[in-house]
């Protein structure tokens, strides 16, 4: 009996020190996980601007400011080096490309490079040309249009065909670089209505347009920001806006052969159908 109770004893001993080593275990497991979870992110120095500036406005050092931002999260443009922002030695300036606000990172998108202009041909892309055209209330989109945003061109002219008016899409989607003498895409700037949109287009586009507005009259359909479909082949003359249809000429019967012979009575010489023969 004495050798059964020290049994269960030395048993009950050894299942305590288990769970106790267990437990153990459990707790320093869980503080090690709130230790990571509450240790701060890797974060790296992130160039920020101070203020609100707009297109045109002259970067400089009092203008922007450092702040920590997420190692994992810094934008693959962002500026995370002063030298970088501005090269030692280079007095050349950087301007601002488009509006930023107070505390935005500062994104080689948005400035330009030491001493570039901001002028559209830093907005143009490569292989890409810009072209003028003239709008005024009616075609311009009545001032709505705003750098960067896309539009559909129309042609109204003349057909050399059948001399008949109508209307033709020519370009479809083309992107707006400035209105009037303006690149600067701000939202807040009240609508004008312009007298020039600048759009950015193909050298075959080009030519396309400047004989299109050479021939007749340029007009221009606003695209949706969120639309991503391309329009097919449009034209509209009179006739079709007007419900016309053009009926097939129809084909006279062939008149009946009408064969004479001549014949004279007494002074006069007189024809006298016969039945033809061939």
């Amino acid at each position: 009996m004495r050798m059964v109770f020290t049994l269960v004893l030395v048993l009950g001993v050894a299942l305590a020190g288990f769970a106790v080593y267990m437990a153990r275990g459990i707790l320093n497991q869980n503080a090690a996980a709130m230790a990571n979870q509450g240790k701060p992110a890797a974060t790296v120095p992130l160039y920020v601007i101070r203020k609100d500036v707009v297109f045109g406005d002259v970067l400089k050092k009092e203008d922007v400011a450092t702040v920590p931002w997420p190692k994992e999260a810094v934008p693959a443009t962002a500026f995370t080096d002063l030298a970088t922002l501005f090269p030692p030695g280079d007095n050349k300036t950087r301007v601002i490309l488009r509006p930023m606000q107070k505390f935005e990172p500062i994104l080689t998108t948005g400035v330009t490079a030491p001493g570039e202009a901001a002028g559209i041909t830093t907005q143009l892309e490569a292989g890409m040309r810009a072209f003028a055209i003239k709008v005024d209330v009616t075609s311009g989109v009545s001032g709505f249009l705003r750098p960067g945003d896309r539009v559909d061109v129309y042609w109204t002219g003349t057909n050399t065909t059948d001399h008949t008016d109508v209307t033709r899409l020519i370009e479809p989607g083309i992107s707006v670089v400035a209105v009037d003498q303006s690149s600067n895409a701000d939202p807040t700037k009240q609508a004008t209505i312009a007298r020039t949109v600048t759009v950015q287009a193909t050298p075959q586009q080009v030519a396309t347009l400047a004989q299109a507005q050479a021939t007749g009259k340029l007009a221009l359909s606003l695209l949706g920001a969120q639309d991503t479909t391309v329009a097919s082949a449009v034209e509209v003359d009179s006739n079709r806006l007007l419900g016309i249809q053009q009926q097939a000429p129809v084909a006279e019967a062939p008149k009946p052969k009408v064969c004479t012979v001549r014949q004279r009575s007494g002074d006069q010489v007189v024809e006298v159908p016969i039945p033809c023969t061939n």
